[in-house]
């Protein structure tokens, strides 16, 4: 498998705090790679950094190759790298179809409808909402349609963060059964989960972040059976 992203020691900075140290891994095309940890562990920041949000002090970001750690955000989406962030920030005031629409505006008018209905197909409950304004949606439709707006930008990798943050059991099982069905049609998907179990049954590989470093990582069924690993984030 060839290397679709390479994070190469990134030190991150809020003010005087070190918030990221020394973190490094990687993302081959096709794998789904998770990074679990506990509330304040860098997860967030480090796909910040990914995507242009945020700027390490060291190292550097590559994907596809190259280095996009000076790439501004928006040239990284064009690029193939899109990234739902936590808490969704979909825009509550348009409708759900304008929200999709605004997630391709890196891509053809031409491709547009297409598209929509690829979107459509894979999340059916925002077909049936498409002129519903998005604030009105439950929270479990707010997440597909933030995931909907990524997918049309097209992207060869897509970073998840938390996605089932704030969802009861029965939604987050449904996010978690997009989460695979996306995989298995050829997405790469990096994922960031405070949800242990469930991110570690769906990964191929894993990364243990705590207080701003990676600790342990190995494959989504070594770290779901490590002792350290059942005992901080399985419930023992």
């Amino acid at each position: 498998m060839s290397e679709i992203l390479k994070v190469d020691n990134i030190n991150v900075y809020y003010g005087a705090i070190h918030a990221i140290k020394d973190i490094s891994f990687h993302v081959n095309e096709g794998e789904i790679v998770t990074l679990i940890g506990a509330n304040g562990a860098g997860k967030s920041t480090t796909l910040q950094t990914i995507s242009g949000l945020l700027h390490s002090r060291t190292g550097s970001v590559e994907f596809c190759g190259e280095n996009i750690s000076h790439v501004p955000a928006h040239k990284i989406v064009e690029k193939g790298l899109a990234h739902v962030p936590e808490g969704r920030r979909i825009f509550l005031q348009m409708t759900v179809q304008e929200n999709l629409e605004m997630g391709a505006f890196t891509q053809s008018n031409s491709h547009l409808n297409e598209d929509l209905e690829m979107v459509y197909a894979q999340f059916s409950r925002l077909k049936e909402r498409r002129k519903q304004i998005a604030g009105t949606l439950s929270g479990g439709e707010q997440q597909m349609l933030a995931m909907g707006r990524a997918l049309m930008s097209h992207p060869k990798l897509l970073m998840l963060d938390e996605p089932s943050m704030g969802l009861a059991p029965i939604l987050v099982e449904q996010i978690f059964d997009i989460i695979k069905d996306l995989h298995s049609k050829g997405t790469t998907i990096l994922l960031v989960e405070q949800n242990a179990q469930m991110a570690l049954s769906v990964a191929d590989r894993a990364y243990v972040l705590e207080t701003g470093s990676v600790t342990l990582s190995g494959t989504g069924a070594e770290l779901a059976a490590s002792d350290a690993v059942r005992q901080a984030y399985l419930g023992g």
